[in-house]
């Protein structure tokens, strides 16, 4: 009970500074939150602090791949100050004559910034630099294995707002994290911005704050008929590999049309890809689960290739990038199946594409509902029929799902470390979480000539037909 009331009053204290900060700049003009964004979102991608941030982070962490979380982070942040650029976030941002509305932007207070460990580097700075745009104080809560990450990236940010004239509260992180913090934090805030774990989110979504979530991310990728095999194989293993897989958009599934399979399999080999041996299946399958409690091994999530396979006692050839396993069926008796977070992908063959669908639809219902899937194609009508009848809220065409999924400079989608998933997952949104989802409106409703039809023109022959 001590400890309880110990997390709620220095969660209370941090919430006061922040509100207190956020009090400063909630009139603030379009020109001085553009201008304080842009500041710290340069300071973050600098090279100098960038490599050195991202390798303390890949070191504590003790997950993923330096040079690639490099890349992210200038990616992210880059991306995430580029997708709000110009936009409008203070003042009046619509305004409909004919229908005589306008809509007026407001911050919504403080936001409860989760921070996952698997993504610990970009992720604090799109939160914050999202945060002053709109005009709000944030408060990130790392996951305990990225603390120390957290806090120089929050210390390196403070300092650029104080080197401004800006409250350097507009931006805090929770010391010391624990559990009962994280949890103040989210009954504290004004809004959450959840991305991490199922158990986080579900809590998040608990709390009785109005919460922005992730689901699991089990992202699976269509090759079909007529794929250019070379190029799929390419962008499949560039996603796996990416940051070792700490991406919940990474290939966890491949579903290979049965006419192309073993040449695809060749391809995805001639690229890094080990394929795994039935016995040496097992072997995988045994180290990368709790066998008691079915969970995955944290001894894997995010390593590479070759500690997993040595943990497992197989022998990894030097060149292999990543590991391949077949499977037949999925479901809890098909662990494979499931969220890896590893450079572990499952390959699945299928007949006819109504079967390819259905593969989509259970591997993600099983695990991942409503995240994505992707689809190497130049079939339009396939392209088509698979957006139309699978349950998930993105699909990548042609592309490396982990490097996509959540924004990049070859595609449209908006630049985001929180991929909601929709109902279909559990959380409120199917979009890309960004800056606009941390603005209140006021809308305001002048007078205007009625707009009621006459019930012919509404109802039509309907009205006349019983």
């Amino acid at each position: 009970m001590a400890e309880d009331q110990d997390a709620a009053k220095y969660i209370a204290d941090l919430v006061a500074r922040a509100r207190k900060a956020q009090a400063e700049i909630e009139f603030a003009t379009q020109e001085q939150v553009d201008d304080m964004a842009t500041r710290v979102a340069w300071s973050g991608v600098r090279p100098d602090f960038a490599q050195k941030y991202t390798k303390f982070c890949t070191e504590e962490t003790r997950m993923g791949y330096q040079p690639h979380k490099y890349g992210k982070q200038m990616t992210k942040v880059k991306g995430t100050l580029r997708d709000m650029k110009g936009k409008k976030s203070v003042g009046i941002v619509y305004h409909d004559k004919e229908k005589g509305i306008i809509k007026i932007a407001k911050p919504v207070g403080v936001i409860g910034a989760l921070i996952p460990v698997t993504n610990g580097e970009a992720t604090p700075f799109v939160k914050a630099i999202s945060a002053i745009k709109t005009r709000n104080a944030v408060i990130t809560a790392p996951h305990p294995r990225a603390q120390k990450t957290n806090n120089m990236a929050v210390a390196h940010m403070r300092k650029v707002l104080k080197n401004h004239g800006w409250p350097e509260d507009l931006i805090i992180g929770v010391e010391d994290i624990t559990v009962d913090k994280s949890k103040e934090l989210m009954k504290q805030c004004d809004v959450i911005l959840a991305t991490g774990g199922g158990g986080m989110v579900k809590a998040a979504y608990s709390s009785g704050t109005p919460a922005y979530g992730v689901g699991a991310g089990n992202s699976v990728c269509i090759v079909d008929e007529d794929a250019d095999l070379k190029d799929a194989a390419d962008k499949i293993m560039r996603s796996k590999t990416f940051d070792y897989a700490t991406s919940c958009s990474t290939e966890n599934s491949v579903v290979i049309h049965e006419s192309l399979y073993d040449r695809m399999v060749k391809e995805l080999e001639a690229v890094g890809g080990y394929l795994c041996s039935a016995e040496e299946k097992k072997k995988l399958q045994a180290t990368m689960w709790d066998p008691e409690k079915g969970i995955l091994n944290r001894e894997i999530v995010a390593q590479p290739a070759e500690k997993i396979a040595g943990l497992a006692g197989i022998k990894l050839p030097k060149d292999k990038s990543f590991i391949m396993v077949e499977e037949t069926d999925v479901g809890k008796g098909y662990p494979f199946s499931g969220e890896k977070l590893s450079v572990t992908t499952t390959l699945y063959k299928w007949k006819s594409f109504d079967e390819a669908i259905d593969l989509v639809n259970r591997i993600t219902t099983f695990s991942g509902p409503g995240h994505s899937c992707g689809i190497h194609t130049f079939n339009e009508m396939h392209i088509r029929e698979l957006s139309h009848k699978v349950r998930v809220s993105r699909i990548m065409i042609r592309q490396p799902q982990c490097l996509a999924n959540s924004g990049a400079w070859t595609n449209g989608m908006p630049m985001s470390m929180t991929l909601g998933c929709g109902p279909w997952g559990g959380n409120t949104t199917n979009s890309n979480v960004t800056w606009e989802h941390l603005l209140n409106y006021t809308w305001v409703s002048y007078p205007i000539p009625s707009t009621q039809p006459t019930d012919e023109e509404l109802f039509g022959r309907v009205m006349y037909e019983d």
